[in-house]
Protein backbone atom coordinates (compact mmCIF):
# COMPACT_ATOMS: atom_id res chain seq x y z
CA UNK A 1 0.00 0.00 0.00
CA UNK A 2 1.40 3.42 -0.99
CA UNK A 3 1.77 6.42 1.32
CA UNK A 4 -1.34 8.15 -0.01
CA UNK A 5 -3.41 4.99 0.32
CA UNK A 6 -2.19 4.47 3.90
CA UNK A 7 -3.25 7.95 4.99
CA UNK A 8 -6.53 7.76 3.10
CA UNK A 9 -7.33 4.35 4.59
CA UNK A 10 -6.51 5.54 8.09
CA UNK A 11 -8.83 8.56 7.82
CA UNK A 12 -11.69 6.44 6.49
CA UNK A 13 -11.13 3.79 9.16
CA UNK A 14 -11.41 6.41 11.95
CA UNK A 15 -14.58 7.85 10.39
CA UNK A 16 -16.22 4.42 10.04
CA UNK A 17 -15.25 3.00 13.45
CA UNK A 18 -18.04 3.45 16.04
CA UNK A 19 -17.14 4.74 19.50
CA UNK A 20 -17.00 2.21 22.32
CA UNK A 21 -17.64 4.62 25.17
CA UNK A 22 -17.49 3.66 28.82
CA UNK A 23 -18.05 5.69 31.97
CA UNK A 24 -14.81 6.38 33.82
CA UNK A 25 -14.45 6.07 37.58
CA UNK A 26 -10.95 7.60 37.63
CA UNK A 27 -8.67 9.60 35.39
CA UNK A 28 -7.62 7.11 32.69
CA UNK A 29 -4.08 6.44 31.54
CA UNK A 30 -3.21 6.20 27.86
CA UNK A 31 -2.96 2.41 27.98
CA UNK A 32 -6.46 2.16 29.49
CA UNK A 33 -8.17 3.62 26.39
CA UNK A 34 -8.31 1.58 23.18
CA UNK A 35 -6.67 3.24 20.19
CA UNK A 36 -9.36 1.97 17.82
CA UNK A 37 -12.68 3.52 18.85
CA UNK A 38 -12.00 3.61 22.58
CA UNK A 39 -13.50 6.51 24.59
CA UNK A 40 -13.91 7.24 28.29
CA UNK A 41 -16.45 9.76 29.60
CA UNK A 42 -15.52 11.31 32.93
CA UNK A 43 -16.47 14.18 35.25
CA UNK A 44 -13.23 16.03 35.88
CA UNK A 45 -11.65 19.36 36.74
CA UNK A 46 -8.79 20.58 34.57
CA UNK A 47 -5.94 22.79 35.75
CA UNK A 48 -3.43 24.35 33.37
CA UNK A 49 -0.34 25.98 34.88
CA UNK A 50 1.62 28.09 32.40
CA UNK A 51 5.01 29.75 32.95
CA UNK A 52 4.88 33.35 31.68
CA UNK A 53 7.25 35.20 29.35
CA UNK A 54 8.67 32.15 27.60
CA UNK A 55 9.44 34.18 24.46
CA UNK A 56 11.49 36.71 26.44
CA UNK A 57 13.25 33.87 28.25
CA UNK A 58 14.33 32.41 24.92
CA UNK A 59 15.57 35.81 23.75
CA UNK A 60 17.33 37.07 26.88
CA UNK A 61 18.56 34.02 28.78
CA UNK A 62 21.22 31.43 28.13
CA UNK A 63 19.27 28.41 26.97
CA UNK A 64 20.74 26.30 29.77
CA UNK A 65 19.38 28.77 32.36
CA UNK A 66 16.00 28.92 30.62
CA UNK A 67 15.89 25.12 30.55
CA UNK A 68 16.55 24.94 34.31
CA UNK A 69 13.80 27.48 34.98
CA UNK A 70 11.24 25.63 32.87
CA UNK A 71 12.32 22.30 34.36
CA UNK A 72 11.88 23.63 37.92
CA UNK A 73 8.44 25.01 37.09
CA UNK A 74 7.21 21.78 35.51
CA UNK A 75 8.71 19.54 38.20
CA UNK A 76 7.42 21.52 41.18
CA UNK A 77 4.04 22.18 39.57
CA UNK A 78 3.63 18.49 38.82
CA UNK A 79 4.58 17.55 42.39
CA UNK A 80 2.03 19.97 43.86
CA UNK A 81 -0.67 18.65 41.51
CA UNK A 82 0.04 15.10 42.67
CA UNK A 83 0.10 16.15 46.34
CA UNK A 84 -3.42 17.53 45.92
CA UNK A 85 -4.81 14.38 44.32
CA UNK A 86 -4.43 15.41 40.68
CA UNK A 87 -3.15 13.31 37.79
CA UNK A 88 -0.54 14.56 35.30
CA UNK A 89 -1.59 13.81 31.75
CA UNK A 90 0.08 16.40 29.53
CA UNK A 91 3.07 18.71 29.14
CA UNK A 92 3.17 21.36 26.44
CA UNK A 93 6.40 23.37 26.36
CA UNK A 94 6.36 25.33 29.61
CA UNK A 95 2.84 24.26 30.59
CA UNK A 96 1.54 21.34 32.64
CA UNK A 97 -2.02 19.99 32.79
CA UNK A 98 -3.44 18.39 35.91
CA UNK A 99 -6.76 16.52 36.06
CA UNK A 100 -8.73 16.19 39.29
CA UNK A 101 -11.50 13.65 39.91
CA UNK A 102 -13.77 12.82 42.81
CA UNK A 103 -16.00 14.67 45.28
CA UNK A 104 -13.53 17.49 46.05
CA UNK A 105 -11.97 17.92 42.63
CA UNK A 106 -12.75 21.65 42.36
CA UNK A 107 -11.54 22.59 45.83
CA UNK A 108 -8.43 20.45 45.43
CA UNK A 109 -7.62 22.14 42.12
CA UNK A 110 -8.13 25.62 43.59
CA UNK A 111 -5.93 24.79 46.58
CA UNK A 112 -3.34 23.37 44.19
CA UNK A 113 -3.30 26.62 42.20
CA UNK A 114 -2.67 28.66 45.35
CA UNK A 115 0.20 26.34 46.31
CA UNK A 116 1.79 26.60 42.87
CA UNK A 117 1.70 30.39 43.28
CA UNK A 118 3.64 30.06 46.53
CA UNK A 119 6.21 27.80 44.89
CA UNK A 120 6.73 30.16 41.93
CA UNK A 121 6.89 33.42 43.87
CA UNK A 122 8.56 32.36 47.11
CA UNK A 123 10.81 29.49 46.01
CA UNK A 124 11.60 29.49 42.28
CA UNK A 125 11.75 33.26 41.70
CA UNK A 126 14.08 34.23 44.58
CA UNK A 127 16.36 31.22 44.06
CA UNK A 128 16.89 31.99 40.37
CA UNK A 129 17.30 35.73 40.96
CA UNK A 130 19.99 35.06 43.58
CA UNK A 131 21.93 32.67 41.34
CA UNK A 132 21.61 34.32 37.91
CA UNK A 133 22.17 38.04 37.27
CA UNK A 134 20.68 37.51 33.81
CA UNK A 135 17.33 36.76 35.46
CA UNK A 136 17.67 39.41 38.17
CA UNK A 137 18.34 42.07 35.50
CA UNK A 138 15.98 40.73 32.81
CA UNK A 139 13.23 42.84 31.27
CA UNK A 140 10.68 40.37 32.66
CA UNK A 141 9.89 38.93 36.08
CA UNK A 142 9.30 35.24 36.71
CA UNK A 143 5.55 34.74 36.80
CA UNK A 144 2.87 32.25 35.82
CA UNK A 145 -0.83 31.84 35.09
CA UNK A 146 -3.31 29.12 36.07
CA UNK A 147 -6.73 28.35 34.61
CA UNK A 148 -9.29 25.90 35.99
CA UNK A 149 -12.60 24.61 34.62
CA UNK A 150 -14.73 21.55 35.27
CA UNK A 151 -17.24 19.43 33.37
CA UNK A 152 -17.95 16.17 31.58
CA UNK A 153 -15.25 15.33 29.05
CA UNK A 154 -14.60 12.58 26.54
CA UNK A 155 -11.12 11.10 26.56
CA UNK A 156 -9.95 9.41 23.35
CA UNK A 157 -6.59 8.11 22.19
CA UNK A 158 -5.12 10.04 19.29
CA UNK A 159 -2.10 9.34 17.09
CA UNK A 160 -0.75 6.17 15.52
CA UNK A 161 0.32 2.85 16.95
CA UNK A 162 3.50 3.40 18.96
CA UNK A 163 3.10 7.20 18.95
CA UNK A 164 -0.13 8.29 20.65
CA UNK A 165 -1.59 10.02 23.68
CA UNK A 166 -4.92 10.92 25.24
CA UNK A 167 -6.96 13.80 23.84
CA UNK A 168 -9.62 15.48 25.98
CA UNK A 169 -12.77 16.65 24.19
CA UNK A 170 -15.14 19.26 25.68
CA UNK A 171 -15.11 22.81 27.01
CA UNK A 172 -13.31 22.30 30.33
CA UNK A 173 -9.74 21.57 29.12
CA UNK A 174 -9.90 24.21 26.40
CA UNK A 175 -11.28 26.89 28.68
CA UNK A 176 -8.79 26.10 31.44
CA UNK A 177 -5.95 26.48 28.94
CA UNK A 178 -7.30 29.85 27.75
CA UNK A 179 -7.74 31.10 31.32
CA UNK A 180 -4.12 30.27 32.13
CA UNK A 181 -3.06 33.07 29.78
CA UNK A 182 -5.08 35.74 31.68
CA UNK A 183 -2.24 36.95 33.85
CA UNK A 184 -3.23 40.12 35.69
CA UNK A 185 -0.62 40.32 38.46
CA UNK A 186 -1.08 39.79 41.33
CA UNK A 187 -4.02 37.69 40.11
CA UNK A 188 -2.45 34.54 38.67
CA UNK A 189 -5.36 32.12 39.16
CA UNK A 190 -8.59 32.21 37.13
CA UNK A 191 -11.50 29.78 37.54
CA UNK A 192 -14.92 29.50 35.93
CA UNK A 193 -18.20 30.08 37.76
CA UNK A 194 -18.99 26.38 37.73
CA UNK A 195 -15.73 25.73 39.61
CA UNK A 196 -16.29 28.62 42.03
CA UNK A 197 -19.84 27.49 42.85
CA UNK A 198 -18.54 24.07 43.97
CA UNK A 199 -15.66 25.25 46.18
CA UNK A 200 -15.72 24.32 49.84
CA UNK A 201 -15.24 27.04 52.46
CA UNK A 202 -11.53 26.33 52.85
CA UNK A 203 -10.89 26.97 49.16
CA UNK A 204 -13.28 29.93 48.89
CA UNK A 205 -12.66 31.95 52.06
CA UNK A 206 -9.68 33.18 54.06
CA UNK A 207 -9.17 32.83 57.83
CA UNK A 208 -11.40 35.85 58.53
CA UNK A 209 -14.07 34.71 56.07
CA UNK A 210 -12.91 37.13 53.39
CA UNK A 211 -13.60 35.92 49.88
CA UNK A 212 -10.41 34.91 48.06
CA UNK A 213 -12.04 35.39 44.66
CA UNK A 214 -13.14 38.41 42.61
CA UNK A 215 -15.69 38.03 39.82
CA UNK A 216 -15.28 39.56 36.41
CA UNK A 217 -16.81 39.20 32.96
CA UNK A 218 -14.81 37.53 30.20
CA UNK A 219 -15.67 36.96 26.55
CA UNK A 220 -14.98 33.47 25.23
CA UNK A 221 -15.96 32.63 21.64
CA UNK A 222 -18.70 35.24 21.69
CA UNK A 223 -20.11 34.24 25.09
CA UNK A 224 -19.81 36.52 28.12
CA UNK A 225 -18.74 34.29 30.98
CA UNK A 226 -18.38 35.02 34.67
CA UNK A 227 -14.94 33.99 35.87
CA UNK A 228 -13.20 34.49 39.19
CA UNK A 229 -9.63 35.56 39.86
CA UNK A 230 -7.50 35.22 42.97
CA UNK A 231 -4.19 36.60 44.24
CA UNK A 232 -4.00 34.25 47.25
CA UNK A 233 -1.19 31.77 47.92
CA UNK A 234 -0.99 28.66 50.07
CA UNK A 235 2.26 27.21 51.39
CA UNK A 236 2.38 23.45 50.60
CA UNK A 237 2.05 21.33 53.72
CA UNK A 238 0.48 24.10 55.80
CA UNK A 239 -3.16 24.57 56.78
CA UNK A 240 -3.97 28.10 55.65
CA UNK A 241 -3.76 30.46 52.69
CA UNK A 242 -2.81 34.13 52.44
CA UNK A 243 -3.55 37.10 50.17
Amino acid sequence: MGKYQEVNHQIQDIIDTPWKTRRGTKVPKTTEVALGGGAVEIEATFLYADLAQSSKMAKELDRRVAAKLIKCFLASGSKVIQQNGGAIRSFDGDRVMGIFHGDFKNSNAAKCAQQIKYVVHYLIKPKFERKYNSIKNASFSIDHGIGIDTGTVLSVRGGVRGENDLVWIERAPNLAAKLSSLREAPYQTFITARVYNKLNDNAKYGPNWENKWQSRSWNFLGDNLTVYRSSWWWKPGFSGSHP
